[in-house]
């Protein structure tokens, strides 16, 4: 099974890194969708089929919180898998995000600490077939 993911980060260099950090995981991708804020992510999962958001937190327009709240709050993507990619350092901003069933990853993160993530988020075994080897290279790669 393919996943649709949506990329949400003002950076488009940092959405870049991510998207390639999620192909090198062997997760299986049908689409990468981007957005440079909350409002366009908002908008990219009424437009498309979205399995999982890899959402930033300090964005312009709308924050990557207000989106997940709004997220949160609508019955059809109350349960869409969320892994929040941020630099966020505030313990209880943190907290308050995982409070809305999400999983944090800190900028800069190893390409294995985002991967292992999204195969606990998706639920995506390595004994699956489509299932690709692990991130090549070790953990050398820092984004």
């Amino acid at each position: 099974m393919a996943f649709n993911v949506l990329v949400v980060d003002d950076s488009a260099v940092m959405r870049a890194m991510i998207i390639r950090v999620v192909r090198m995981s062997g997760v299986p991708v049908g689409e990468f969708i981007e957005a440079g804020n909350g409002e366009e992510g908002l908008r990219a999962v009424r437009d498309h089929w979205v399995d999982l958001v890899l959402l930033d937190v300090n964005m312009p327009v709308m924050n990557g919180e207000e989106m997940l709240r709004r997220l949160r709050a609508d019955p059809e993507t109350a349960s869409l898998p969320v892994i929040v990619v941020s630099t966020e350092s505030s313990d209880t901003r943190v907290h308050a995000l995982q409070a809305l069933d999400v999983s944090f990853v800190h900028k800069p993160f190893a390409p294995e600490t985002l991967r292992d993530i999204i195969i606990r988020v998706t639920g995506v075994s390595p004994d699956d077939e489509h299932y690709a080897l692990p991130v090549a290279g070790g953990g050398d790669l820092d984004f």
